[in-house]
């Protein structure tokens, strides 16, 4: 199974990321080599690559985050000038994912997950006094008492709940038009991946799943989350929507399913995009 924002080509380099030394001489190295981002948005060229400068290109004031070795170059990413805002919300990369190569998306999706983190955490958890990268770019260092931050990754559990060869599929007030997806919700402090499953499934829907079985995961990188992709049977079918969550719920045959990965305009909903795991989650259910 093909999932997006995963497959990466890139050698993380841990060992490079706590060595000052080497990364300086990589940053000052002409073949070294820079993500272009426009905000959080990816340069994508016609063959469906991601667009990378040299380190002319960049602001010397500018913080670099080390991404990783590939083909023998260190491969960075810099964050924007101090002052100006990260636009989290810009749906510009909406259109241009469908361009990149899903290597080349998992390596946009991890930089900008970074940048992003570090955009929001200038300033330390435990006292309030400013931060700064260390580790390459993978933590933050507080000046005043030392605490160190790392990038956070947040659990979430996407799922389809299978009822009589039908599958459980909503839509938030979000979404474009006639589209419907898998329900998902935050893991909770305390909770296994089976448990937030069967909670998010009673909460959003009302209905009791069991038999709940892990498919696979994904990388979220909006703004930094790990989809773990699951499937449950549903014992009474009979819906109770959590309207203040969801616009709508309800159950689809395989035929329903089949026609609207087909994109066939009869379908009773559109379905989700291809770099979503819920696409993936509906190709399992069918191939299953």
């Amino acid at each position: 199974m093909k999932i997006a924002f995963t497959g990466a080509q890139m050698d993380r380099a841990d060992l490079l990321r706590q060595d000052p030394a080497a990364l300086a001489a990589a940053m000052a190295s002409p073949f070294s080599r820079v993500l272009r981002l426009h905000g959080l948005d990816p340069e994508v060229t016609p063959e469906g690559t991601l667009g990378w400068g040299n380190m002319a290109e960049v602001d010397p004031q500018a913080d670099l985050i080390f991404i990783g070795l590939h083909e023998g170059k260190h491969h960075f990413v810099a964050m924007p000038p101090k002052g100006v805002p990260v636009d989290a919300r810009s749906r510009t990369v909406w259109r241009m994912l469908p361009m990149l190569r899903p290597e080349e998306a998992a390596l946009y999706g991890g930089a900008r997950s970074l940048v992003d983190w570090h955009a929001r955490h200038g300033f330390c958890a435990v006292c309030g006094g400013p931060t700064h990268m260390f580790k390459g770019g993978w933590g933050r260092q507080c000046g005043a008492c030392h605490a160190e931050h790392f990038p956070r990754v947040d659990p979430v559990v996407i799922m389809l709940a299978v009822h009589d060869d039908k599958v459980l599929l909503a839509r938030q007030p979000a979404y474009p038009p006639g589209r419907y997806s898998a329900l998902a919700g935050f893991v909770e402090p305390g909770e296994s991946l089976e448990e937030a499953v069967a909670r998010e499934f009673m909460e959003e829907a009302g209905v009791e799943a069991y038999d709940i079985d892990y498919v696979a995961s994904q990388p979220w990188p909006f703004p930094s989350s790990l989809m773990f992709g699951c499937m449950a049977k549903v014992r009474e079918p009979a819906l109770t929507v959590d309207y203040t969550e969801l616009e709508d719920a309800m159950w689809v045959d395989r035929k329903g399913v089949e026609a609207a990965m087909r994109g066939d305009e009869d379908a009773p909903f559109v379905a989700p995009p291809p770099f979503a795991i819920a696409y993936n989650l509906l190709e399992y259910w069918l191939g299953a």
